[in-house]
């Protein structure tokens, strides 16, 4: 079986280590997502594995013809090229083969009279036959335009940013590999791109290790997560969602105080997600008791997010109005006839597919262009901070204390509270000891991150955010969604997380064929608003035998069901008590980490058996109510 495995893999950049002696394996099928707060090392993990960057020490182990393919963040290419010959662009046979019939398609229409070339093109389509290459001619093509990109034939030198990180995207899936590397593959990706590439990467067998910000995507598609942190890389199986449960028992387990109070709530979230439909009155009263776990847990732990609230400059009755907005570039109309009202605490996210004009919207707000017809009317009291995709010009000799502090040495919270730069810095999980780094030495992400804190600690009271999720951290995320929650002011937005969305903006702003409408509601159920309804017609083909079930009776329960059912509540509660006591037992094993292994794998078989306990309890419950 192909196979990678990867051991005692060390590295340090100046005098900062990276990571040592981390550890891991992957498998055909397999699909780790790779985590951690920006600067860890998650892109240079990824260069390492790809040849890009050299290790300090590291044993790799693979079969001999072991196919690495990888995404950079920032992609590189040859200008001279077109879209359809970078695609194809790599070493492959399989890639030559159609190269070679994509250069004598170009030939034969330039002299489609020439009996040499119909014989060339003739002897290369037989060649695609033999070696089943029409796949990765046809999957290329519509890699392309999946992801927005339709002329294949334009120069990569005539494409802008994202238009080449998509080309790029295509090259990394259509290139036969055992090993996929993806650095941040959804950015630049609107949402029917993203649903696209999602669905493409559940479908190949290759093994991927990918680095996204995207928890929506992370959770649907990993089958690992790998975190870089302490220095290490911890291993979780299982999705996003399974991590993090992971993740609270390893925390469970470093904080005993709270460890009978965090295991009662772990077991009640798994009743609590697999029991959703509960109605008898002990269900319901168990419900309660995670409400009140909940709030219990809480209060006690500590909250890994940024919990920051900011006294901004007042906002007067009057914010930002327009009215009869139009924006166009010679013949081609933006968008025409919009009229807004910006109220106080508007969270507002501005969605569309690329190219419809969101950034031209939001950078006409912010006053960085002018209107074709319309007029915009500002507050005596606004001001606004705008965060733009492209990060301005950094002194690289500076420090990040000193370039936070040429804005405020402080920072004014609510109720008078007063923050230094330094206790801001720590807040946006800059640790003290590196606070005095030079702007060169920091990632993209890292860049990223000290620049949003440099516009909050101008304290505005608009916020106009471009693309703020592009290349920062779940963790970093996650401060800037509790951020935003308690902003006092106004904010709009541009992204294309849907997780981020979902949690920040109230309403939405829609751009699409010149107009800008509003929608109130989550930014995923607009989304399944918007696509196209093809069920009536499935139903309409489907044969009548189909309907059958619907008009039938229902299934009634048998004598051995009903037994099963009265006691089936009692199995429940039995396994429930051995995993509690598993995790009690995981409590006192100190760091043994062979018996915590031991103990976890045991709560994995129990919680296993839970699990179909709880599946067969809505099923019997459903019976019993029809």
């Amino acid at each position: 079986m192909s196979h990678l495995h990867v051991k005692h893999l060390s590295k340090s950049v100046g005098v900062k280590t990276l990571f040592t002696n981390v550890e891991f394996s992957l498998y055909p099928g397999e699909r780790a997502g790779l985590i951690g707060v920006n600067g860890t090392g998650k892109s240079t993990l990824l260069s390492i594995l790809a040849g890009d960057v050299e290790s300090d020490s590291m044993e790799m182990d693979h079969p001999k013809k072991y196919r690495i393919t990888y995404l950079m963040q920032e992609p590189e290419f040859d200008e001279s090229l077109t879209v359809l010959e970078t695609v194809f662009s790599g070493d492959s046979p399989l890639l030559a083969l159609n190269r070679s019939y994509e250069k004598a398609l170009v030939n034969m229409m330039a002299d489609s009279s020439s009996e040499q070339l119909q014989e060339e093109l003739m002897k290369i389509q037989e060649g695609m036959e033999q070696e089943n290459a029409w796949d990765i001619n046809a999957l290329a093509k519509t890699a392309l335009t999946k992801l927005g990109i339709d002329m294949y034939d334009q120069q990569i030198s005539e494409l802008s940013g994202g238009q080449r990180k998509r080309v790029a995207l295509a090259k990394a899936l259509i290139e036969p590999a055992d090993l996929i590397l993806l650095d941040e593959p959804t950015n630049h990706l609107d949402a029917g791109s993203t649903e696209w590439l999602q669905e493409t990467l559940l479908r190949m067998n290759s093994a991927m290790l990918f680095v996204t910000h995207d928890r929506y995507f992370l959770d649907a598609v990993s089958t690992h997560i790998f975190e870089l942190a302490d220095q290490t890389l911890y291993t979780h199986k299982g999705n996003y969602g399974d991590y993090l449960e992971a993740k609270a028992i390893r925390e469970e387990v470093s904080e005993a105080s709270k460890q009978k109070m965090n295991n009662r709530f772990r077991s009640e979230l798994k009743w609590i997600r697999r029991g959703a439909k509960a109605r008898s009155t002990k269900q319901k009263a168990r419900i309660q008791r995670f409400d009140q776990l909940a709030e219990d847990v809480q209060s006690t732990s500590d909250n890994t997010s940024l919990e920051l609230s900011m006294q901004s400059q007042r906002l007067g009755k009057k914010i930002i109005e327009g009215e009869g907005l139009a924006v166009s570039y010679g013949d081609q109309k933006i968008f025409h006839s919009f009229d807004f009202l910006l109220q106080g605490g508007d969270r507002i996210g501005i969605v569309g597919p690329n190219g419809a004009g969101k950034s031209t919207l939001m950078k006409l707000i912010a006053g960085d262009i002018e209107a074709s017809a319309g007029s915009l009317d500002y507050g005596s009291t606004v001001k606004i901070a705008h965060f733009t995709q492209r990060l301005p010009e950094m002194d690289e000799s500076q420090r990040m204390i000193e370039y936070i502090q040429e804005v405020s040495s402080d920072f004014e919270a609510e109720k008078g509270v007063r923050l230094s730069a330094t206790q801001m810095l720590e807040r946006f999980l800059f640790p003290s000891n590196a606070h005095g780094t030079l702007i060169g030495k920091l990632s993209g992400g890292e860049r990223k991150r000290l620049y949003l804190l440099k516009l909050l600690m101008e304290q505005p009271n608009i916020l106009l955010l471009d693309e703020p999720t592009n290349d920062l951290d779940i963790q970093t995320l996650s401060v800037l969604e509790d951020f935003l929650e308690n902003f006092p002011g106004v904010v709009l937005t541009i992204s294309h997380d849907r997780f981020f969305l979902d949690r920040i903006a109230k309403k939405l702003w829609t751009l699409g064929s010149g107009t800008v409408d509003e929608y109130q509601g989550l930014y995923t159920d607009w989304l399944k608003e918007k696509k196209p309804v093809v069920e009536s017609q499935a139903v309409t083909a489907a044969p009548e035998v189909a309907a059958e079930p619907a008009t039938s009776k229902k299934k009634k329960m048998s004598f051995l069901e009903q037994k099963e059912y009265e006691g089936i509540l009692e199995k429940i509660a039995q396994v429930e008590e051995k995993i509690e006591q598993t995790e009690a037992s995981m409590s006192s094993a100190g760091s043994d980490f062979d018996k915590l292994q031991e103990l976890t794998d045991t709560i994995d078989a129990y919680t296993a058996e839970y699990d179909e306990l709880i599946e067969r309890w809505s099923h019997l419950q459903e019976m019993a109510e029809s």
